[in-house]
């Protein structure tokens, strides 16, 4: 009976990895429309593009990439410690990692914030229609990720992971991942080469 609810509980997982992965793959699709326009208007409008990315504040973008790179890092430590049956770390980096989300936020209103305030909105430019969706449709994700990992953390104070049921943390680190690597395009074709 213990073999038959072993079979069960690793099948339950695979598939649970399995709905993770289609999940990324359509969020890739998303994005990956969305790089795809963005390149076919930069063709388009090549200078006003130039002019318009000027007046990102690059600093600001760097230090988001910085802070995502590092959540990055403490999401991975996350799975890490609870593969190894460690829950106190899997609490310290899934806290890590929701500040480090919460960094990023912040820094997003902040400069949004700055650009309302010098009347660039989305429909100021092709350009700014694209930072707006493109950067939005991104901090909406990282929404997303924090409450999934408040979530995570949560259950993980309840004691509900252990070195063989982990796969909500596993899953949530894979999304946050995804969430990264999306900005680690976004920082420097926006904000670097527009």
């Amino acid at each position: 009976m213990e073999q038959v609810a072993r079979v069960e509980e690793v099948h339950r997982f695979e598939t649970s990895k399995l709905g993770v992965w289609v999940f990324l793959f359509s969020e890739i699709l998303l994005f990956g429309g969305l790089f795809a326009a963005y390149a076919v208007f930069r063709g388009l409008f090549f200078q006003d593009f130039h002019r318009d990315h000027q007046q990102l504040n690059v600093t600001l973008g760097a230090i988001n990439t910085v802070v995502l790179l590092v959540s990055s890092f403490t999401v991975a430590r996350a799975v890490a410690s609870i593969q190894r049956g460690k829950t106190r770390p899997l609490n310290l980096y899934l806290l890590l990692t929701i500040l480090c989300g919460l960094v990023f936020l912040v820094n997003k209103y902040f400069e949004y914030s700055a650009k309302f305030s010098h009347d660039i909105f989305p429909w100021t430019s092709t350009f700014f229609s694209l930072y707006f969706v493109m950067t939005g449709l991104h901090g909406l994700h990282v929404l997303g990720g924090v409450i999934a990992l408040s979530t995570a953390l949560v259950l993980a104070l309840r004691g509900r992971f252990s070195s063989t049921n982990y796969v909500i943390v596993e899953g949530t680190a894979l999304y946050w991942h995804l969430v990264d690597i999306v900005w680690i395009y976004l920082f420097p074709m926006l904000y670097l080469i527009a």
